[in-house]
């Protein structure tokens, strides 16, 4: 999974951090995970260089690296993957730390089992609809007008991808986001889904092993 952002570092190692993957799945060198994951170097680099590009960008012009970092615990918290929102939520401390806990306290408030969701009229079959928690930030003074929307959608992707729509969108652009930030944002939301469960079955693997 590699990801085109224009502007964005590309080399892999552009984060000045060692393969995130494998800190996030407890991989240490030589083991029989390692081995595993040098069989396939490309998807192992791709991995590595899309986290780089999202969070070592070139320029911050249209998402902030407290942004991106503050997101990224959120969702991971979200995901309820211990190493990952750990991971993150050092990242966002070091830069923020006075946003620490209302990233906390948002990981609690949007805790949810998904997904769910309502489909179009039309599109599903009675029944496939299952309606769930609508999550809204608890502390918008706390997290800012663009984090509060931007947390907002997250949580819709993470929990209720169903309903997806022009509105939503609408929502992140009143709040200030451009067309290239909810596409750095979505593009976010989709990455650490993607980090999360990778690493997660790695570790299924090694504790299997």
């Amino acid at each position: 999974m590699t990801l085109d952002i224009p502007g964005t570092a590309g080399a892999s190692g552009a984060a000045g951090t060692a393969d995130v993957i494998d800190r996030l799945a407890g991989i240490t060198p030589g083991s029989p995970l390692d081995r595993l994951r040098h069989r396939r170097p490309g998807a192992r680099e791709h991995a590595q260089r899309s986290f780089d590009a999202l969070f070592a960008p070139d320029a911050e012009t249209e998402v902030t690296l407290v942004e991106r970092n503050a997101i990224a615990a959120f969702v991971t918290g979200l995901h309820r993957d211990a190493p990952a929102a750990g991971f993150y939520a050092e990242r966002l401390a070091e830069l923020a730390p006075g946003l620490s806990a209302a990233v906390r306290a948002e990981v609690e408030a949007g805790a949810a089992t998904g997904p769910y969701g309502v489909y179009p009229a039309g599109v599903a079959a009675p029944g496939e609809s299952v309606e769930g928690p609508r999550y809204r930030a608890g502390d918008p003074g706390a997290l800012g007008a663009r984090l509060t929307a931007a947390f907002e959608h997250a949580h819709l992707l993470v929990f209720r991808p169903r309903e997806a729509s022009r509105e939503a969108l609408d929502a992140l652009s009143r709040a200030g986001w451009s067309s290239t930030g909810i596409v750095t944002l979505s593009q976010l939301v989709a990455f650490l889904s993607f980090q999360v469960r990778v690493a997660a079955g790695l570790r299924l693997l090694g504790a299997a092993a």
